[in-house]
């Protein structure tokens, strides 16, 4: 990757086993998409198909054995509780946040956790959160399947360079329209 160039990556969260249709179409025109856990099934892993097929995800407090599916455990085995993407411009951190607060998952203990990250990535309180007045930014795309959507599911779209990192919130009807 030359240091001109530009990718789009495609996050979401909290599918709980569905993939709102409308969020897999923006992650087909994307290079890499990031699912930050609460997966729950290996459908909405394949469902998410950027363009290069790279997809990277971590484990949520819903992602075990006892909620994916038999035949899905190889699978789910061979998903962490954390990764790292090397971006043009940094690195993202990404984990699904239940580790650092539970429900209200702590900003400042992500960032010690990934203090050389350009941003980190986190899921579990279904809500988006874009932090960005403190480094590394701190962001959450919210619900991407059908519950607990907060108004509807979401995503986030980081184009990441190596002079500047643009986010993007996209946010759809509940009602599918």
């Amino acid at each position: 990757m030359n240091k001109t160039s530009q990718i789009r990556i495609g996050i979401i969260s909290d599918t709980h086993g569905h993939l709102d249709p409308r969020i897999a179409a923006l992650l087909a025109d994307c290079d890499i998409a990031v699912h930050a856990g609460d997966i729950m099934g290996q459908t909405v892993l394949e469902d998410m198909r950027p363009r290069s097929g790279r997809v990277v995800a971590v484990r949520g407090n819903n992602d075990t054995e006892q909620v994916w599916h038999r035949d899905e455990h190889a699978a789910l085995g061979e998903i962490g509780e954390e990764a790292s993407i090397e971006l043009p411009g940094g690195s993202l951190a990404v984990v699904h946040g239940h580790q650092y607060g539970g429900n209200h998952p702590q900003h400042d203990s992500m960032r010690e956790r990934f203090p050389a990250a350009r941003a980190i990535v986190y899921g579990h309180s279904h809500s988006m959160v874009c932090d960005l007045n403190t480094s590394p930014w701190v962001i959450n795309p919210g619900a991407a399947g059908r519950i607990r959507t907060r108004g509807g599911p979401s995503c986030l779209i980081l184009e990441a360079s190596q002079g500047e990192w643009q986010l993007c919130e996209r946010r759809f009807s509940e009602a599918g329209t």
